[in-house]
């Protein structure tokens, strides 16, 4: 009976608006098309899932099938949400803020809301105010009523927490204090046309907008004048007839923007201080459905509907590319209504996309039973919390690899206690060079899957088999091998291998100096940044390398180069070896200017952050120590927020400040707070493009401390401008770092390269098959010919090399490893006979033809010296003589 009651009820409210909605089934007739089916179905193959949250899983799936006669691969990705699961639920994430009108990641949207996971949402019209074309609630407050358009589906909850997919309308009117009324076009809508009439929304309407619309501007594309009309708390404050207020629509009531007839009936029937009634409803379209606002918890607009009684369906909408193979988001739910399934469908690099037929058939063989496309294309993220981290994290790459803002999104979210502890994991490097250090961080989660945050503080590290040792959470691996590290909390325990880089794992060595010049009695800060062949990167201490120095007389003690004597040098080279592995370092001569000391020379700085740091900026005599005439810039700052990266910058100018010539580094003379903090220095260049130079990875000093700043490998466009200097603060180690702090900034010089006059070039001629060599111009007879092996040209090495004034050391009898090392121009090449892999200025060249002995000369690929080195080659058909310079 009371089923019966609230069904007539609701029939009355329908009374005034059925004739229109008969009227819009007539045309929404004309927009039904026959099914699409899965034109192209696949295999789907379950990969494995991850848990989220108590009641959340995100499950991979493989989906391979033949299209346009070639094999297509797709990644799918599916967050289950277990209904009947009470510490979880869905609801509806909004742009930034939670106001319609911004535009936001699903990334940054999870994070703001505290999601644990997501996926994006409605569709919306890119060239108007930013909002969603279909309805929105959150918390079982209406948001955003849905447009009136044919084909597009909307997804709900209940507050009994049952789904639902259909097509959704909307009453509603606005009621004068005289008792007369006029239809509301619709609430938090940016305007559109009307299909297929064409009409503009805005034309003889009336539209309300609540505090969820943040933005002044409602709708206006010149179409319509607006009237507008300002409530608070029931009562009309204001109107402005053929305008608008320049304010977004306040917490305690509404604006309400007409135009055309609703216009007229605003200036009839509206007056300043009567009270005035809204009353609207989001309802079904198919007026016998027993459902409305009133019923639901939830609710976020889509598209077309996809699958219904686990079958393809026929497609409401044939937009959105259909055919086409995109990324793609679509949201689903089980035939018994216990799950909802949050479907991401990849186009990257990896994956091949997918068109609406084939994602009706992924859908349906994971058990959809209704499913309704959501907004896709760049569109389409899906974020997670990955098992025991805090926050969410992109799933995949998202098309074209970049996470496109957009305006709204359905977020997962927990509702969990705390917990006992329940398992752990390690994250670190899975490689380690010999004598480095790295730091490993655990991550617990409890018996509900949620993290336990404070893990860090009591867990207790440990490694095996002597391979190495740990201080806190860091371990240094010191010698060859395989190590086990175990870290335990409570109860919980986990364990990760650890092995030693070999000189096999390494792609490309490069040294980084804090200078990029030599000069006498300067100190240089070494590191080696390390590339792996599995792809990973990261700096590598300079205790891991064994080091020569060439050209230059000096000493290196841990990772400092001190130089004592640069006397007749042209230039220097630092050669660092891992493994039989080697890299090379050319510095030129150099010298320095001061650029700052904020006496005599005394730019403007100013204070500025990221959100959530806050700080100021001083030029302060006499401070720390330095003489009362002494003058040095100060900043204070505190990094207040807990997520993203947070900066304090030290300004020089909005656009920064044009540097002299073309510096190659930078030195500053920093007081330190041991903050753990980084230290960075901006700059952009001749070509607008922004550099980031690293002074200190931590500030993990007190009191002065002169820092470096190398550009020379930063390949700049000359000339250059140097922006600010600043801290940063990023999430990775976070609780380890000081929250504020002070740093002083003082005598900031610059380096530049010593010109010096370009070597002699010398001219080497060869002939295949000739045992002869000509150097410039004077000829002498070689004990082996340069060959041609499978079009490749193979020379001589050492008669070849030393007469363009290089250096070739042989490998030593009794040598297992046939190796040879080339020296020229500051340039180093390692080969080892009958091996195709080569290393060239630290990086793997893999040759055609392997180098090989022939009549006891080592004999090489002559394109490998030439590519890499940079070498002058010419090549005569007529003799087959090769020149080179």
């Amino acid at each position: 009976m009371q089923q019966q009651e609230k069904r007539k009820k609701r029939k009355k409210r329908y009374v005034k608006a059925l004739t229109w909605v008969l009227a819009f089934m007539l045309v929404l007739q004309t927009w039904s098309f026959s099914a699409e089916t899965a034109s192209a179905s696949g295999t789907v193959t379950y990969k494995g899932q991850e848990i989220i949250t108590a009641g959340a899983i995100l499950k991979k799936y493989d989906w391979v099938s033949t299209r346009n006669n070639k094999p297509a691969h797709v990644n799918v990705n599916v967050i289950e949400v277990a209904l009947e699961n009470p510490m979880v639920k869905l609801d509806v994430m909004t742009g930034k803020g939670g106001k319609f009108t911004t535009k936001n990641t699903v990334k940054k949207m999870a994070q703001e809301t505290g999601a644990v996971a997501g996926v994006n949402g409605d569709f919306y019209n890119t060239k108007a105010n930013l909002a969603p074309m279909g309805p929105q609630m959150s918390g079982g407050e209406i948001m955003a009523t849905p447009n009136e358009l044919p084909g597009f589906y909307s997804f709900g909850l209940t507050k009994d927490n049952k789904p639902v997919i259909d097509m959704f309308t909307f009453t509603g009117s606005v009621t004068a204090a005289n008792g007369n009324s006029y239809y509301l076009g619709g609430v938090n809508k940016t305007y559109y046309w009307f299909e297929p009439s064409g009409q503009h929304s805005m034309i003889d309407s009336i539209f309300l907008y609540t505090s969820s619309w943040g933005s002044s501007d409602r709708a206006n594309d010149g179409v319509t004048v607006p009237t507008e009309v300002l409530v608070q708390n029931g009562i009309i404050q204001d109107i402005k007839v053929n305008g608008i207020f320049e304010m977004a629509p306040p917490e305690d009531g509404y604006i309400l923007r007409a135009a055309g007839a609703g216009a007229q009936f605003v200036q009839d029937n509206l007056k300043i201080g009567d009270p005035i009634h809204s009353a609207y409803n989001i309802v079904p379209r198919d007026p016998s459905r027993p459902y409305d606002a009133e019923d639901f918890q939830m609710m976020i607009g889509g598209h077309t509907i996809l699958v219904d009684n686990g079958q393809p369906a026929a497609l409401s909408r044939k937009d959105a590319d259909y055919t086409k193979a995109r990324a793609r988001t679509a949201i689903g739910y089980s035939q018994d209504e216990k799950y909802v399934y949050l479907i991401n469908v990849e186009d990257n690099a990896n994956s091949d996309g997918m068109s609406f037929a084939e994602m009706q058939d992924v859908m349906t063989q994971i058990g959809i039973w209704k499913g309704m496309n959501l907004d896709g294309g760049g569109s389409s993220q899906m974020v997670a919390r990955p098992l025991g981290e805090t926050g969410v994290e992109l799933v995949a790459a998202p098309e074209s690899n970049y996470q496109r803002e957009i305006v709204n999104g359905i977020g997962v979210y927990t509702l969990a206690p705390k917990g006992e502890a329940l398992g752990l994991n390690i994250s670190g490097p899975k490689k380690l060079f010999v004598n480095e250090s790295a730091a490993y961080y655990a991550r617990g989660y409890d018996t509900y899957y949620n993290p336990i945050t404070n893990l860090d503080d009591n867990a207790v590290w440990s490694s095996t088999d002597g391979m190495g040792t740990f201080e806190n959470n860091v371990f240094t691996l010191t010698q060859a091998g395989k190590a086990t590290i175990s870290v335990s909390s409570g109860q919980a325990t986990s364990s990760k291998e650890v092995d030693v880089v070999r000189r096999e794992d390494i792609e490309s060595l490069t040294i980084q100096p804090s200078s990029g010049v030599l000069m006498n009695n300067e100190e240089i800060q070494l590191s080696v940044k390390a590339k792996l062949k599995d792809g990973t990167e990261r700096t590598v201490p300079a205790e891991s390398f064994q080091w020569q120095i060439k050209g230059f007389q000096g000493e290196i003690k841990g990772d400092t180069l001190h130089i004592t004597d640069i006397q007749g040098t042209s230039a220097g080279q630092l050669i660092a070896s891992y493994d039989g592995f080697s890299t090379i370092l050319n510095l030129p001569l150099g010298s320095e200017k001061l650029w700052a000391d904020f006496e005599q020379s005394n730019p403007a700085v100013s204070f500025s952050s990221t959100e959530g740091v806050t700080g100021e900026i001083s030029r302060v005599p006499g401070m720390f120590g330095l003489a009362m005439d002494n003058y040095a810039v100060q900043m204070d700052y505190e990094l207040i927020a807990e997520t993203g990266t947070l900066a304090a910058y030290a300004d020089f100018g909005q656009e920064g400040v044009l540097l002299e010539g073309e510096p190659q580094s930078m030195s500053v003379n920093v007081w330190g707070d041991n903050s753990g903090n980084w230290l960075r220095a901006e700059l952009i260049d001749a070509a607008g493009k922004t550099h980031r130079v690293d002074l200190a990875k931590e500030i993990n000093w007190d009191g002065w401390k002169t820092v470096k700043g190398n550009f020379s490998n930063l390949d700049m466009a000359y000339p250059v401008q140097l922006k600010r200097i600043y801290i940063a603060d990023i999430e990775q180690g976070r609780a380890d770092r000081a929250r504020k702090g002070t740093v002083a900034l003082d005598d900031i010089k610059l380096h530049y390269k010593t010109e010096v006059p370009n070597p002699k070039r010398n001219k080497v001629s060869l002939t295949i098959d000739e045992p002869k060599i000509t150097v410039n111009g004077e000829s002498m007879t070689i004990d082996q010919a340069p060959v041609l092996i499978s079009g490749n040209t193979l020379v001589p090495v050492r008669f070849v090399v030393e007469a363009l004034g290089g250096e070739v050391i042989p490998w030593n009898e009794g040598d297992t490893e046939r190796k040879v090392t080339i020296f020229k121009d500051g340039q180093m090449a390692e080969l080892w006979l009958d091996q195709l892999d080569l290393v060239v200025n630290g990086k793997v060249v893999t040759a055609e033809v392997p180098p090989q002995l022939m009549n006891e000369r080592t004999m090489m690929p002559l394109r490998i010296l030439t590519e890499n080195f940079g070498w002058k080659v010419s090549w005569d058909q007529e003799t087959h003589t090769v020149t080179l310079e």
